[in-house]
């Protein structure tokens, strides 16, 4: 069996719950589960380096409040709520840009902590994943988010930011190739890039992504639900590209949709690196 997680970036109290419905209903009617990586408290004029507002504020209107909490949108969150199939991440804090690429330990425990609150306040308590916003994570970050959440989903890993105790662990990943990997009780995902972008050809999108499937065990699959509304526009041939994905997960019987919770829970199991050691050296008698 081989196993998908749909991770989809930057809900937050300014997304329209159309666009999630317009864009996950074929998933949610199949029975797969859509992982939303939600930002608590929303910065609401929060911008890139090269001065662009973020794309997922499609909401935002003259006089929005700086700070735009999670449970400030209840038709949002109870959207979420009545439907279970989704499964909510922790997204960052305010999604400031490289928020947790700090080496300020207080600042980033106080940003780890609001962050929770808000999620709780909207009724989201006990959230099993981080994923932190363009996939940014200083070395004290990650012993901090290690220390709150039993998943992190990023883009990838890097030695140099990586607390050194985690570096054996880390070698062994490097060593037998291998996209996932575990320290203690922290399970850390990698994912292929966002194969669901409206960057990537449309044609070809749906082959790349099987391709990338058939090639391991667990894959993540990163998508952002503004990219599909540019603008305020719906992009109709990438909606239909997110569908026929939806439709190709849904008939592939060697093919589990799952959830980041469902990882952190134990009821999926990855092999560890140590697993693969033993295989190895079985394989060389």
């Amino acid at each position: 069996m081989r196993y998908v997680i749909i991770r989809d970036d930057d809900t937050n109290a300014l997304t329209p719950v159309e666009c999630l419905e317009r864009l996950y209903r074929p998933f949610l009617e199949r029975g797969l589960p859509v992982n939303l990586a939600v930002v608590p408290d929303v910065r609401s004029d929060v911008r890139l380096p090269d001065g662009r507002r973020e794309g997922f504020l499609l909401a935002r209107r003259p006089g929005t409040p700086e700070f735009v909490p999670l449970a400030s949108n209840a038709a949002l969150t109870d959207y979420l709520h009545d439907n279970p199939s989704y499964n909510v991440a922790q997204h960052g804090c305010h999604h400031d840009y490289f928020e947790f690429d700090l080496a300020d330990r207080g600042e980033i425990v106080r940003r780890l902590e609001h962050g929770a609150l808000r999620m709780r306040e909207a009724g989201f308590a006990n959230v099993s994943t981080f994923v932190a916003p363009h996939d940014k994570l200083s070395r004290l970050a990650y012993q901090e988010v290690a220390r709150r959440f039993p998943v992190i989903s990023t883009g990838w890993f890097e030695l140099r930011r990586l607390p050194p105790a985690w570096w054996p662990r880390y070698a062994m990943k490097k060593l037998f190739a291998q996209p996932h990997w575990r320290f203690g009780r922290t399970r850390l995902l990698s994912h292929p890039g966002c194969l669901l972008s409206h960057t990537r050809p449309l044609e070809t999108m749906l082959d790349s992504i099987k391709q990338v499937i058939a090639r391991g065990r667990l894959t993540v699959l990163v998508t952002h639900w503004w990219e599909y509304f540019r603008a305020g526009h719906p992009d109709e041939k990438f909606i239909a590209a997110l569908h026929e994905t939806a439709r190709y997960l849904a008939t592939q019987s060697d093919i589990c949709v799952t959830t980041f919770d469902a990882l952190a829970s134990g009821n999926m199991t990855l092999p560890r690196a140590s697993d693969l050691i033993a295989v190895s050296a079985i394989s060389a008698r």
